[in-house]
């Protein structure tokens, strides 16, 4: 009978731990793609070939940046003078700052133009994705 007594109390002792650790693990704070964003390292770029811009993912809930993303789309248009039809390719290039990505692109004509990208960030399911308008400056 005691053996039993203990049993049932053991078993209720070991339910209430899993409770309270299934509850607290319900309440840490997952991360996602609204918690990124995107911010041009400098809004102004120089007009012509080979022109680079810099852009930096940054964690909104640390404010720090993010390094090891992988940046798999990006799109550049002049959508902000109303041309979204005109667009130029983007490549990749280095970068030494972690957090920071860059990319080479020629822009043909002075004025506003929006790059658009898309990310995967590691740990993170959903894909972060960004615009951003710079303005491009003979």
């Amino acid at each position: 009978m005691r053996s039993e007594i203990m049993n049932k109390t053991s078993f209720s002792g070991a339910m209430l731990l899993a409770g309270v650790l299934i509850a607290g693990s319900a309440t840490v704070s997952l991360a996602a793609a609204q918690d990124y964003e995107f911010q041009s390292v400098s809004t102004e770029v120089k007009q012509g070939q080979g022109s680079l811009v810099s852009v930096r993912l940054i964690d909104k809930r640390t404010g720090k940046a993010v390094p090891d993303a992988v940046i798999f789309t990006t799109r550049m248009d002049m959508a902000p003078e109303g041309m979204e039809m005109m667009t130029t390719p983007v490549e990749a290039a280095t970068s030494t700052e972690p957090g920071v990505y860059s990319f080479k692109t020629d822009f043909t004509m002075a004025g506003g133009w929006r790059f658009k990208l898309a990310a995967k960030v590691q740990g993170e399911p959903d894909t972060v994705q960004g615009e951003l308008v710079l303005k491009a400056a003979p």
